[in-house]
């Protein structure tokens, strides 16, 4: 049943009411493990100053800590609950505006997006991708930062992926799509250019598709599903929508940070750009051979590049991409935001 924009509507407004109630028991669970945390700072301080010889008074502020230590999880418990909780209600809200944008293009309403605002929504969807927040002990589900989609996963329609496509006879490049299908009795993807701007439609194997991670990591709880120092990488051009090659110097510290990469495509010897780590993948070992044709493009690459929408850099006296090469000295830092990257390290 297609969800119409009054549906739509409807179904937004009731979570965000429920997210509003949630924000303020979200407020009293907070303020309760405040009042649970000072009361035993307070008691420790007592047990602290008391003197040794009391055993008995001892013996009663070790009983009181431990319902204090029993009362302080309870309550934390709680306040996860309630955070997940609002967390789902959000993911909801995301998950039905999504649905409505798909639909809206499948209705042939797409809306024409400028080339700015194209990336600056592009910035906005990485650093705003969802952030794993997985329990004690748990480990990073697949699509999360860089851990690898299971070998059966089938991305849906609206994800995010790499995909390989021919430009020209002699010439394929790595691009940013978005799936439109996936055709199961041909075992294909129907992908579409997410520069809109290109209007191509591609029908593409499953192989030469990488789906992106749905979920960013957080290096302090999972550090294992981030990229190691050194990893060679696919990363999005900056002011692009085309993937090159690119080696991390320096790993996310915190969420919302993001990659620090050096480009093998930049003409300017040690330019470190920052790449958010938001939407991260392999490439698996099936796609070597491609892969490797793709990062020997022709003399004409440059060119097609630099006349190409896709490619327009600003300043683009500095960060326009030339032919690739090989083995770029590592110097200096100059901070640049942007988009995504996919690991290249197995298919190497």
């Amino acid at each position: 049943m297609p969800l119409t924009a009054d549906v739509a509507a409807q179904q937004v407004q009731e979570r965000l009411r429920t997210l509003h109630r949630l924000i303020y028991d979200i407020e009293a669970e907070r303020s309760r493990n405040e009042q649970c945390i000072e009361s035993i700072l307070r008691v420790e301080k007592a047990a602290e100053s008391s003197s040794s010889a009391e055993d008995s008074s001892s013996s009663s502020q070790q009983m009181q800590l431990k319902n204090l230590y029993k009362a302080g999880l309870t309550a934390a418990e709680q306040e996860e609950r309630v955070l997940r909780a609002a967390l789902s209600r959000i993911y909801e809200i995301r998950a039905i505006k999504n649905e409505r944008r798909i639909q809206a293009r499948h209705a042939g309403n797409k809306e024409t997006i400028g080339c700015g605002a194209l990336m600056k929504m592009l910035l906005s969807a990485a650093q705003t991708l969802p952030l794993h927040v997985g329990r004690v002990g748990e480990r990073a589900p697949p699509l999360c930062g860089a851990v690898p989609a299971d070998s059966g996963h089938v991305a849906r329609a609206g994800d995010a992926v790499a995909a390989l496509v021919r430009v020209s006879e002699k010439e394929e490049n790595w691009i940013l799509a978005e799936v439109v299908s996936w055709l199961p009795a041909q075992g294909k993807y129907e992908v579409d250019d997410i520069d809109e701007e290109q209007k191509n439609r591609h029908v593409l194997s499953k192989r030469r598709v990488v789906p992106l991670p749905l979920m960013r990591a957080d290096p302090r709880t999972d550090e294992g599903a981030l990229f190691p120092k050194g990893a060679v990488v696919m990363a999005l051009y900056p002011q692009t929508t085309c993937f090159y090659r690119a080696i991390v110097n320096r790993l996310p510290a915190s969420a919302a940070d993001p990659y620090e990469v050096l480009f093998e495509v930049c003409t300017i010897s040690g330019i470190f750009i920052m790449i958010c780590q938001s939407i991260l993948k392999q490439i698996k070992k099936m796609i070597r051979r491609t892969l490797m044709d793709t990062l020997r493009p022709s003399a004409s690459h440059r060119d097609t590049l630099l006349r190409s929408k896709r490619a327009r850099v600003a300043p683009a006296d500095s960060l326009a991409p030339p032919r690739l090469q090989r083995a770029p000295r590592l110097s200096p830092l100059i901070r640049y935001i942007e988009y995504t990257s996919v690991d290249l390290q197995h298919a190497t």
